[in-house]
């Protein structure tokens, strides 16, 4: 009777000592460095040259050598190079052939330092693969879609490649309704170990071309650089949600003015935002960028 007694009691205990559950293991950041994320650039062939001298004119920096390859699973023939600059790297396209599907449409390019896992840790959190994984020239490649539509390009080279620091990080400039923003955020700061560093509900709308309405401004700091989520009604004046980069310069009032010296069109002219003073421009080839210059703190 003793015996039942004393494991009775050792059953009691049991049962009432908290159950200590393992915290789920964080995912893995597979983000090399901005200076490593280039946006895509896709320019007409006979443009191609205009576009790279205006944009390293407007901005500086130096350039890879310029080629003709083959980038798409699929047969295909681009000119390509990099314009590698103090303020963001471009990776510019010229094809002279018609582009495959689904290329054109993705904005960026992020290196990763493991492609099969960036991919899976991506697709668990919520992106789609529109390709899977292919091998390029110099390494290996997907494209894939976040909650939105937002298209991007994961990669990986071969040889590792060694670019100097960014003097300035460039932000990703993503347009959304209401609709996607939320669900669009988790996802992305789920993968790429995001930080949200500002959250404005009641912007503005004149940063946007839109006087009188409000939009949501959502800034996101990560291992691939910054983000800026634009959340309106989508009913944007052009050429308001073209603009896929945006570029933070010392001195706007020089930038623009080497802009036009260099073939650049001012589409809207330099303007007082929520936290900066900007314009928007069009580069030869087409590529349209915001221009920014930060307010002081």
């Amino acid at each position: 009777m003793k015996l039942f007694k004393t494991l009775l009691a050792a059953s009691a205990l049991t049962l009432a000592a908290p159950t200590v559950m393992a915290a789920p293991a964080a995912s893995a950041d597979y983000a090399v460095g901005p200076q490593y994320d280039t946006t895509h650039v896709y320019v007409p062939a006979d443009q191609f040259d205009a576009f790279v001298t205006s944009f390293s004119a407007t901005f500086g920096g130096t350039t890879s050598k310029q080629g003709e390859f083959q980038v798409t699973p699929t047969p295909s023939l681009t000119k390509s190079q990099l314009v590698l600059t103090p303020a963001g790297t471009v990776s510019v396209f010229g094809f002279k052939t018609p582009i495959p599907t689904p290329f054109g449409d993705e904005r960026t390019g992020y290196l990763v330092t493991d492609l099969d896992a960036a991919v899976a840790d991506a697709r668990k959190h919520g992106a789609t693969r529109l390709i899977t994984t292919f091998p390029d020239p110099i390494g290996r490649d997907v494209v894939v879609q976040w909650p939105g539509g937002v298209n991007m390009q994961l990669y990986w080279h071969t040889a590792k490649p060694n670019y100097t620091p960014l003097a300035s990080v460039p932000e990703n400039r993503v347009y959304l309704t209401p609709d996607a923003a939320d669900a669009f955020v988790k996802s992305w700061t789920g993968y790429a170990h995001g930080k949200i560093t500002a959250d404005q509900r009641n912007a503005p709308g004149d940063e946007v071309g839109q006087p009188g309405k409000t939009i949501r401004r959502i800034a996101i700091e990560s291992g691939y650089g910054k983000m800026l989520v634009i959340v309106s009604d989508g009913q944007l004046p052009w050429p308001y949600g073209r603009d896929m980069a945006g570029y933070n310069v010392a001195d706007l009032t020089a930038t623009l003015a080497k802009a036009t010296a260099a073939g650049a069109e001012t589409l809207v002219a330099a303007h007082a935002g929520a936290d900066r003073q900007s314009a928007i421009v069009r580069f030869p080839g087409g590529y349209i960028a915001e221009i920014h210059q930060a307010k002081a703190p």
